[in-house]
């Protein structure tokens, strides 16, 4: 396990949100759009039980152009 395993969708929402991200829209099923109007980058992000898996967590920081430091700081 790395050092972003076992997160849930509730806490990656709220460090998110401490990095500009806000709700923008539901997407395809359970999916949600969260956009940051500072860096004009958007990230989608799956709302399912659970912990979400490392590599999915990985493509959302990614997607919306936040390091693991970054991330884990908040």
């Amino acid at each position: 396990m790395g050092r972003l395993a076992g997160f849930k969708y509730r806490e990656i929402t709220k460090r998110l949100k401490t990095l500009g991200f806000l709700f923008d829209r539901q997407a395809a099923g359970s999916h949600e759009i969260w956009f940051n109007s500072e860096t004009n980058r958007y990230t989608t992000i799956p709302n399912h039980p659970g912990n979400l898996p490392e590599g999915a967590l990985k493509a959302i920081l990614k997607q919306a152009g936040i390091t693991t430091e970054d991330f884990l700081r908040k």
